[in-house]
């Protein structure tokens, strides 16, 4: 039995607690996600008008223009992005083929959905489990004349065909003294970690190809900058690995041009601008460092503790490098020569990383200007487990932690 007294409090107290103004958080909380990540260009003024885009001609020409009237958008994720890349490559390149494991039947992804009834079976076609075979078969293609888009289950899996991928594509053109090329290859491949893929489907094996010169390696974030580069890796005139984070196949969705046109490769895009330090990175990592850069400007009550008053207000610069091999050297030394901080975070394990090679490279072009030595934020050195695969990539709270650490050297 409550007494008297309290009977009397109750009305107030209930009337306290629901007609509080506080706000209940929203379902997704007050971070960005993939989903909310001002990286993705939710507007068709937005996306038309994406920096680096090149409008490819209808006439096939490869003239382009940079007009954007008339022009639409539709909204996509990142496998339906891909596909229509593929796509626009088959329907105005008659020698196109696409090829790979279950590709004639969408692929696992779902990337190649309807290509093959669209354009016939003698262009989009399964191919035997053999990794090895796909690729040498692609570079034979090529080499022929033919524009050879392969497709690589997993990434995890693309090891069997590595042999032909350093030894043989990006070595021909060399080899035979410009007489034969394989630069009409293009190798698909879903990379990066997806939640529970455990050692064999959640590898980063990007840093592999750091040493194959004549290949090219690229990563998109989005599903426009996956439709503008894959585009572009077709056309390129070498060999490309096309590595798309398979965790943003579904979860990344934006307005993305419906006509043909390309991004360039080879080139970062800076998406933050900044003067005290610069954060780089590329493919899935840059939304957890999106989320960093809200946790360090707003930082929750149980993590005000852990960033300094005096460094919420940091101007951080935030580099998607997009491509990797060949990486955008002059963009990233000049943004360092700014900020005289940088911190790179990649899901690959930190020994031999791509992370190493930028570092160095920093290093030694920027020495004079750096305040703090370059941070890497990457995976463990060690085999992804079955369980807790959170734990083995940098999320937010290390980034968090790095960017800090480096702001206060």
């Amino acid at each position: 039995m409550f007494s008297s007294t309290l009977r009397k409090r109750i009305p107030r107290i209930l009337n306290v607690r629901f007609n509080s103004t506080v706000e209940p958080p929203p379902a997704g909380g007050h971070l960005p996600s993939v989903s909310t990540s001002q990286f993705l260009r939710s507007t068709r003024d937005t996306a038309l008008r994406t920096p680096d885009l090149v409008w490819v001609d209808e006439e096939g020409s490869g003239a382009s223009n940079n007009l954007v009237g008339g022009r639409e958008t539709r909204k996509m994720n990142t496998y339906q992005a891909v596909r229509d890349a593929m796509s626009i490559a088959l329907s105005k390149d008659d020698d196109a083929v696409v090829f790979g494991e279950d590709v004639a039947f969408g692929g696992v992804f779902r990337c190649t959905m309807g290509l093959a009834e669209e354009f016939g079976r003698e262009r989009v076609f399964n191919t035997p489990l053999t990794e090895q075979g796909i690729v040498g078969f692609g570079i034979g293609l090529s080499m022929m004349g033919h524009t050879a888009i392969a497709e690589i289950q997993f990434a995890d899996y693309i090891f069997p065909a590595f042999d032909q991928l350093v030894n043989e594509a990006a070595k021909v053109r060399y080899r035979s003294g410009g007489q034969y090329n394989c630069g009409k290859l293009t190798v698909r491949t879903p990379t990066m970690s997806v939640g529970h893929g455990g050692l064999y489907h959640s590898q980063s094996p990007e840093g592999f190809f750091m040493g194959a010169s004549g290949l090219k390696v690229v990563i998109p974030r989005s599903p426009l900058q996956a439709k503008g580069l894959l585009l572009g890796s077709i056309r390129d005139p070498n060999p490309v690995v096309f590595m798309e984070p398979k965790i943003l196949y579904r979860s990344a969705i934006e307005q993305v041009p419906v006509d043909d046109f390309v991004l360039p490769l080879g080139r970062a895009e800076t998406l933050f601008p900044g003067s005290d330090l610069t954060l780089l990175s590329w493919g899935t990592p840059l939304y957890h460092c999106e989320t960093a850069l809200h946790m360090i400007s707003s930082p929750a009550p149980e993590l005000e503790p852990h960033v300094p008053a005096s460094l919420r207000k940091a101007k951080i610069e935030l580099i998607d490098l997009r491509t990797i091999l060949p990486w955008d050297v002059d963009t990233v030394v000049e943004s360092v020569k700014r900020t005289g901080r940088l911190v790179i975070v990649h899901e690959a394990g930190m020994t031999a990383g791509v992370g190493a090679e930028i570092a160095a490279e920093v290093q030694k072009r920027c020495f004079l200007k750096l305040n703090a030595p370059v941070k890497r934020v990457t995976g463990w050195d060690a085999p992804n487990g079955l369980q807790y695969e959170k734990f083995q990539i940098p999320d937010a709270i290390r980034v968090l932690d790095a960017v800090v650490e480096t702001l206060s050297y």
